[in-house]
């Protein structure tokens, strides 16, 4: 395990930090990547205080040319990409009637662009190495049900859950394993964004669509960063060599499929 390697796009802070920090922990060479140099200057030298052997590349994920960039990155300091996770992805929280061309070019570019381009490195590079690559996928609940006030997201979530599904089947060939983590709802800086939407345009009280969501949770609290973690690092590990095509849902009890 000590020489794989795993790339994992957007993991500069947050729940893409918290999974390159997990396959590090796993035994994995880490290629951070994220289009914010501060967050992705910080996270590369929380790695390297904690031994963990890593580079970090800065660049876009909705640019094809930076993924393809990002690929020869990981090979030129590693040589070969193991794990591919496409981990970048950004929120719309918006009516549906107020969402102009700027909000769509900006959420499809990012969470559908960079999942492609993603895909489409990783295989290129999976295509020539020996043994079994795994390109891993952020999907989300939203890729399984839609909401309000989520259309657009939810909208490019079903397009992440169809690409793996169908690139599943194509990369098979090359001894490629396609598959997503489906996240739920945790405590951050998103749910903020969503509740404010549902008071301006639903007359919701404060933290009313939070408690909404949250309550049902079977296990009984919402999700962290870990939990998340934990899925994709049985992804990227060889238990998971007999699975693929898979949108795996990690949200303690909230969707059922």
């Amino acid at each position: 395990m000590t020489q794989k390697v795993a790339v994992v796009t957007g993991s500069a802070a947050g729940l893409g930090k918290a999974i390159a920090r997990r396959l590090a922990q796993d035994g994995f060479r880490i290629v951070l990547h994220d289009i914010n140099a501060e967050n992705l200057a910080k996270a590369q030298a929380e790695f390297q205080q904690a031994g963990w052997d890593s580079i970090a590349v800065e660049g876009n994920a909705a640019k094809r040319d930076d993924q393809f960039r990002l690929v020869a990155e990981a090979v030129k300091a590693f040589g070969r990409v193991d794990v591919f996770v496409n981990n970048a992805g950004v929120e719309s929280v918006e009516a549906f009637l107020d969402i102009g061309e700027a909000e769509i070019d900006r959420v499809l570019g990012i969470n559908i662009k960079g999942v492609i381009f993603g895909t489409q490195a990783a295989a290129e590079q999976m295509k020539q190495q020996e043994g079994i690559g795994k390109i891993i996928n952020a999907c989300s609940i939203a890729g399984h049900e839609s909401y309000e006030m989520l259309s657009l997201y939810c909208a490019t979530k079903h397009a992440v859950r169809s690409l793996t599904h169908s690139t599943a089947k194509e990369l098979a060939k090359y001894n490629i394993r396609v598959n997503a983590y489906c996240p739920g709802v945790a405590d951050t800086p998103m749910w903020e964004r969503i509740d404010a939407a549902f008071v301006k345009h639903k007359g919701y009280a404060p933290k009313q669509a939070w408690n909404e969501f949250t309550s049902g949770i079977l296990a009984g609290r919402p999700q962290q960063p870990e939990d998340v973690a934990n899925l994709v690092s049985f992804l990227a590990s060889g238990d998971s060599d007999y699975i693929t095509g898979q949108t795996i849902l990690t949200d303690g009890g909230m969707v059922f499929r």
